[in-house]
């Protein structure tokens, strides 16, 4: 049974309802997280796919990270109409709060750099000051981004994990070779999966790069085209659990270049992320037309230190997307076979331009409705009632009428309740993420609302905003909104081939037992250029297209994208 918060839940649903009655008004309480980046150019003023991590013994303390390109090199660097990723100079920035949210610190470390870079010369990369992940260069490595954080207790000197000996934070991203000359890789393969680590977040957050340990490598047995992706890190932080302090990384393992085969893959490390085991392989690897892939995955662990790893992939039976669910009660050694837990109608319509679905219109933000999980296990003590939640983003109702679906169970997964919206009405849901409260009784939502249909023209705004909404999980039906907040245009979000938008991937939120820490991907501060819309548009209509010199022919603040944040009380306790 769900469990229940007071005997005043009745005049709780009352308030309920008058809320969703009134309109919800955007809130202050809203803060820059990548305080370092600039505005611009572009792309350095571009930031996606935030990550957060709430500190467990001292929920002041949190720490974010996200895609940051506040080091590669301007676009007036060389031609002027291209504006590349640079070799070898990472992307995965980190952000640190110790005042609960309110404000923010982006360190500044020492690596491999193009900040400089502003041209007209083309770009000379060197050593100097980073705003990304330290120690990768060092190693022979890059920081690619695909941001996943986590707090786990620090192991003792007897290799023991107690809260008592402070905390680790895990820092998962993807990671390239800094050299592709042969012998000179750090790895074999395309691009890999590494984790950073810091047991010092105070030193960290001041720019001591020796408070961070060198970068670990988890992906193994890598072939010379495997391309490893979409990772997510998980620390079992509930003492009651057998393998308390164990960390636990899965991602998708594409074989061929980025392409077919593609197994999801689980690794563990029972060191504190010193060593790590063997990819255990969870679902098949071949791609069909019966049975096309599988990508998104999310682990978490329960009290008992189950271990629940949930990805979307295809079922042939059902002939639709699913959400799949697969359990290890061995501290991911094994797992058993994957079992559905959901059926899933993707969002989005398929664009060439960005050659992918995307959210919006054509030359659109990418999506996917792949899931986000939250499992109440009684962290940081343990002994929750271990309730799952899982949440995504589904069409089911079809274009432009898109739902946020969530779905519980308190059986550790053998059964579901039906789907419900948690998404305020006339929202378009895209990247939602799910956190529950640690004691169970608390739901939290975070995702970017879009409120103007699928444009077939660049031309029209195409508005988007970040939004927080909270349930009690006694009545999961009962979303009241905490957070709405400024408006962006996605038009002026951008990849780097300026062909099409950017927003990333997710946005991320996390509990404890009296309130909600939440990211999102924020557009508050873009500057649309109508050059690129007419650019965009004759990309998608077929006609010979010139590609502007955004540095030239766009606003400043053309791509300006940017991670914002904001705490969160329980509206209900």
């Amino acid at each position: 049974m769900v469990l229940q918060k007071s005997a005043r839940w009745l005049i709780v649903t009352l308030a309920v309802l008058l809320l969703l009655s009134m309109p919800a008004t955007a809130a202050s309480t809203a803060t820059r997280v990548n305080v370092g980046s600039p505005p611009g150019p572009f792309a350095q003023n571009k930031q996606n796919e935030p990550a957060i991590a709430v500190h467990p013994l001292n929920p002041q303390i949190l720490v974010a990270g996200a895609n940051d390109e506040i080091d590669i090199e301007a676009c007036n660097a060389g031609d002027p109409t291209t504006c590349p990723f640079t070799p070898g100079v990472g992307v995965s920035g980190v952000y640190f709060s110790f005042n609960g949210g309110k404000s923010w610190i982006q360190p500044t470390y020492t690596g491999w750099t193009a900040r400089d870079c502003l041209g007209p010369a083309p770009c000379q990369p060197h050593i100097g000051p980073i705003g990304t992940l330290p120690w990768y260069y060092e190693n022979g490595l890059v920081s690619d981004g695909d941001p996943a954080l986590a707090f786990g207790p620090k192991p003792g000197p007897d290799g023991r994990f107690a809260w008592s000996n402070g905390v680790r934070l895990y820092y998962a991203n993807l990671t390239a070779n800094f050299s592709d000359q042969r012998g000179q890789e750090a790895f074999r393969g395309a691009e890999a999966i590494a984790v950073s680590r810091t047991d010092d977040l105070q030193a960290a957050a001041n720019g001591d790069k020796n408070a961070w340990m060198p970068p670990v490598l988890v992906s193994q047995r890598l072939s010379t085209t495997t391309f490893s992706d979409k990772d997510n890190i998980w620390a079992d932080n509930a003492a009651s659990s057998p393998y308390f302090g164990w960390v636990y990384v899965c991602w998708v393992s594409f074989r061929s270049d980025g392409a077919a085969p593609e197994p999801l893959l689980v690794s563990h490390s029972s060191d504190g992320g010193d060593t790590w085991s063997a990819p255990v392989q969870v679902t098949a690897a071949a791609n069909t037309g019966a049975n096309p892939g599988r990508q998104g995955c999310q682990l978490r662990t329960d009290s008992k230190g189950t271990v629940y790893v949930f990805w979307e992939g295809f079922e042939p039976t059902l002939k639709s997307s699913v959400q799949y669910m697969a359990r290890s009660f061995d501290g991911g050694t094994h797992f058993e076979q994957p079992r559905v837990i959901a059926t899933v109608v993707d969002v989005g319509q398929y664009d060439p331009v960005q050659g992918d679905v995307t959210f919006d219109g054509v030359a659109g933000a990418r999506t996917n409705s792949f899931p986000a999980v939250s499992i109440a296990n009684g962290a940081p003590y343990g002994g929750g009632p271990d309730i799952i939640a899982v949440a995504w983003a589904d069409a089911c109702l079809g274009l432009n009428r898109e739902q946020l679906l969530v779905q519980i169970s308190t059986d550790g997964g053998n059964t579901w309740s039906p789907p419900v919206n948690a998404a305020q009405a006339g929202d378009r849901p895209d990247f939602p993420w799910i956190a529950l409260s640690p004691n169970g009784r608390d739901l939290y939502v975070v995702y970017d609302a879009f409120i103007d249909p699928w444009r077939t023209e660049t031309s029209s705004p195409r508005r988007f905003l970040g939004v927080v909404r909270h349930a009690d999980t006694a009545h999961p039906d009962a979303w009241t909104t905490l957070f709405r907040g400024a408006i962006g245009d996605a038009r002026g979000s951008s990849t780097n081939s300026l062909a099409a938008e950017f927003l990333g991937d997710y946005n991320w939120i996390v509990a404890t037992d009296t309130a909600a820490f939440a990211v999102w991907n924020d557009g508050r501060n873009v500057s649309v250029c109508e050059a690129i819309n007419v650019y965009r548009q004759n990309l998608a209509s077929g006609t010979p297209a010139t590609r502007p010199a955004p540095q030239q022919d766009c606003p400043k603040a053309f791509g300006n994208t940017d991670i914002y944040g904001g705490s969160f009380v329980d509206p209900t306790p």
